[in-house]
């Protein structure tokens, strides 16, 4: 079911006036899911979109494409040791075009950078810990950070990531912090390797996922936790249905129409 077209005064439908005849940008319906990966937020996001008609944002995508252009371009290095450049590091994310298109044969995002599909490349464990790398830095944050508040100005939004609703969206219509604990995300990724061919090692997954969840959780700026209006939602012993469904309602409870 399509969403419903917000009505307004400007013949351009991304703006609005107020009391004063200033022109501000419309905020569409905005449903934020937040929480560690690996915790289902992707799958969830994705049918939540399909079903509403709404765009998808995947901001842990954008963290993992400039971790990957910054490392391709020799500014980080694989253990995180390497003195970066943070000049040079903010000039490579403002040149970066990023665009995500949902496809319906295969139930996953495109993500096109620069007219390039890089999408196999940036979902894999070691772009993750480049992501983590360059996600501490306030100046990629700000940067990204517009780019994704926009969405929300074209149609409605499902955004999916760590501090959708504590930082970028704060108004959001629905929030949810969804976790699984590392061990059950570990599994998870394992299985995902597998299905794909790839060898996966258990032990040194789970080591990755809990040295990302310490430096999400702990860092200085936008520290990965729930909004305190979000709904909170633990996904261990759940399966993917299970969770899309328990959202779903409480997007229903908040006002969202399906």
């Amino acid at each position: 079911m399509t969403a419903p077209e917000l009505s307004t005064p400007s013949a351009n439908k991304s703006e609005f006036a107020n009391k004063d005849n200033q022109v501000l940008p419309v905020r569409y319906p905005v449903i934020c899911i937040d929480g560690p990966s690996g915790a289902g937020k992707g799958t969830v996001a994705w049918r939540l979109a399909q079903s509403l008609d709404y765009q998808l944002l995947d901001s842990g995508a954008l963290y993992r494409i400039v971790g990957l252009k910054a490392f391709q371009a020799g500014l980080i290095d694989a253990d995180g040791n390497k003195a970066i450049d943070e000049a040079a590091l903010l000039q490579l994310t403002q040149s970066l075009n990023i665009a995500f298109e949902l496809n319906d044969a295969s139930g996953r995002i495109d993500i096109i950078v620069n007219d390039e599909r890089v999408g196999e490349q940036v979902r894999n464990e070691t772009v993750g810990g480049y992501a983590s790398q360059v996600a501490v830095y306030p100046e990629v944050r700000q940067a990204l950070l517009k780019l994704q508040q926009d969405m929300a100005t074209r149609s409605g939004l499902v955004a999916d990531g760590r501090d959708m609703g504590t930082v970028v969206f704060p108004d959001a219509d629905v929030k949810v912090y969804l976790t699984a604990s590392p061990a059950a995300r570990a599994e998870r990724r394992v299985i995902q390797l597998e299905q794909a061919g790839q060898v996966a090692d258990y032990q040194a997954i789970l080591t990755t996922i809990k040295a990302r969840d310490d430096r999400d959780e702990n860092r200085s700026t936008a520290p990965s936790k729930p909004a305190p209006d979000a709904l909170l939602l633990d996904s261990s012993a759940l399966d993917a249905n299970v969770v899309y469904e328990k959202i779903k309602s409480y997007c229903q409870k908040q006002g969202i129409c399906f």
